[in-house]
């Protein structure tokens, strides 16, 4: 079996985010870019699957030479070789899906997994986009996945309870937290990764079916008050504050 996972390197949760002089984009300096946690149930489904069926995983990212990051993680972690598509990985959804499945078509990939969203955009519309330009299964959003002799049955939470897809490999999976836990690399892991290389491609061109006209942070909360007083005169002062000035009732 041949696996591919797809990487998304992003800002970290905890970085402080600036919007970057053009007002379009994020100001990289001083953003420390990880791998979009999401994806991280991805590539550690595909180590999973290769210790216990066999497999070939291999890991992919769009990007720039900044995402190298991502990808020595993952061959870390236990991916057999890594790919870095040069091109815009934080760009329109659309775009990204075409600039995989250009690198995709006719490597003979049975699963090809990602995380169903990426921090950042979280349009959720990369995968279910890529498997419709393959023109091969998909099922999303997916909290458990049992392979069979080229199928799958994937598992995936509703508002209701539980819903159940299967269908024929290939496929594009899309991974939700619940599918695993994570692992951490190791040493070995980490000294096996600084012998691998990471084959480098110009992705293929693309259009973008949407673009950012205009990027802005939220605005700042304003500051809290305390209600000072015995509790009856806050819980008053409180009532009177719901009805005057945030005119709750």
């Amino acid at each position: 079996m041949k696996i591919l996972v797809a990487l998304k390197q992003v800002p970290d949760t905890e970085s402080r985010i600036k919007v970057a002089a053009d007002g379009k984009s994020l100001d990289p300096a001083d953003v420390k870019w990880i791998t979009s946690p999401y994806d991280e149930y991805a590539l550690e489904e595909a180590i999973r699957i290769k210790e216990g069926k066999g497999a070939e995983v291999v890991a992919l990212s769009v990007g720039s030479d900044a995402a190298k990051d991502v990808l020595k993680n993952a061959l870390a972690l236990g991916a057999d070789s890594a790919v870095l598509l040069k091109g815009d990985g934080q760009g329109d959804a659309y775009q990204v899906a075409q600039m995989i499945a250009a690198f995709v078509k006719d490597k003979g990939f049975d699963l090809i997994l990602c995380g169903n969203k990426g921090l950042g955009g979280d349009n959720a519309a990369m995968g279910p986009m890529l498997a419709e330009l393959l023109g091969i299964a998909q099922a999303n959003v997916i909290v458990k996945l049992e392979l069979g002799d080229g199928t799958f049955r994937a598992e995936r939470e509703i508002e209701v309870g539980s819903e159940m897809v299967e269908g024929a490999l290939p496929a594009v999976i899309t991974t939700q937290k619940g599918l695993n836990e994570p692992r951490y690399a190791s040493l070995k892991g980490i000294m096996a990764a600084k012998k691998k290389t990471i084959e480098e491609l110009d992705a293929a061109p693309a259009t973008a079916g949407a673009q950012v006209s205009a990027l802005a942070l939220p605005p700042e909360r304003p500051a809290g008050r305390r209600m000072e007083g015995e509790p009856a005169a806050q819980a008053l002062a409180l009532i009177q504050a719901l009805k005057d000035e945030a005119k709750v009732f």
